[in-house]
């Protein structure tokens, strides 16, 4: 019987039923399953712990040459718990023979839900309301509706898909910024292909749900936000490393900008010294954006899914290095 371990979770009383939940699904399927939360994280346990398994599902620590040299007759398949996989270093992991997944698709819904939270939320100004009434006062902080405004949506995927089809119900004209967005994508979708200046310069309100790349590292700096109109707010749900923090802290403090709403940071958990602490008009989650009991537990079967098809030799589209099967 082929193993997995999962490392994601911590000792919730939801964990533990969705884990128990992922066991028994497992167990349908011919696969045992076991649960090794990282609390905190040991590089040296979750080496013990691959050596013994076939394939690991993995949480956003770092995973290289150093880990993939120890577990060559352990684990042949890693699963990202989520998305973004930037910490896993995917040429190592190819030269090891060792393949990588990720459960694309699995917390859209909730990844989507949230960012359309956060730009109502940084529109209408609710967590300046909520400190005021907290304070005991009763100030009128007027905010911004969207309908009938500009939404602008960074990256196309999963996400900004199902982030545009939650927009359709506000009378929004959709901007969208994609290099692999064709014209005629972009109109079945019912949105707009634009660049990236004519998006930040006309939207109400701009949502990143692009991947952390070479290529989108620091792309949200100075020169975008300065375009954006002074009401306007900003949204990242995607990765920290994607918006030029400093820059953002700026355009907030200088009230060049009317607010914005962050679920990642370029650096997590966010340090107590962060300027961005400061700024009144930013709302911080601790990137949490794709946790819903039900984005949690779609995440669970996917990743299971995914290593059932893998030991079965099908072929699978969640697999990131598929050249991995050549060494």
């Amino acid at each position: 019987m082929k193993k997995i371990v999962n490392f994601f979770g911590d000792n919730t009383a939801l964990s533990v039923s969705l884990n128990r939940k992922a066991e028994e699904y497992a167990e349908s399927l011919g696969l045992e399953y076991s649960w090794a939360p990282q609390l905190p994280y040991s590089q040296e346990a979750v080496i013990s712990a691959l050596q013994e398994a076939d394939a690991g599902i993995i949480n956003t620590e770092p995973y290289g040459e150093p880990v993939f040299s120890r577990i060559k007759n352990g684990a042949k398949l890693l699963v990202r718990f989520g998305v973004g996989y930037d910490n896993v270093d995917l040429a190592a992991a190819t030269a090891a023979g060792i393949a990588v997944a990720r459960t694309t698709g699995a917390n859209a819904s909730a990844v989507a839900e949230t960012a359309l939270l956060l730009v109502l939320a940084c529109r209408r100004k609710l967590n300046r309301a909520q400190a005021q009434v907290k304070a005991g006062l009763w100030g009128k902080d007027v905010g911004s509706e969207l309908i009938g405004g500009t939404a602008g949506i960074v990256g196309f995927g999963h996400v900004g898909r199902i982030f545009a089809r939650l927009l359709s119900g506000f009378d929004c004209a959709v901007l969208v910024y994609d290099p692999m967005l064709t014209e005629e994508d972009a109109a079945a979708a019912g949105v707009k292909k634009a660049s990236l200046e004519e998006l930040f310069a006309l939207s109400d309100a701009v949502s990143i749900h692009a991947p952390l790349t070479d290529e989108t590292r620091g792309l949200i700096g100075a020169d975008l936000l300065d375009l954006m109109k002074p009401e306007a707010v900003l949204v990242n749900t995607a990765r920290g490393g994607i918006v030029d923090e400093d820059a953002l802290t700026d355009a907030l403090n200088s009230g060049r900008l009317a607010g914005a709403g962050l679920d990642v940071f370029a650096q997590e958990p966010l340090p107590a010294d962060s300027p961005l602490r400061s700024a009144e008009n930013l709302i911080l989650t601790p990137h949490n954006a794709s946790q819903s009991v039900e984005s949690l537990w779609n995440i669970y079967k996917t990743a299971i899914d995914i290593c059932a098809d893998f030991f079965a030799g099908r072929p699978s589209a969640h697999i990131l290095n598929p050249e991995y099967a050549g060494r």
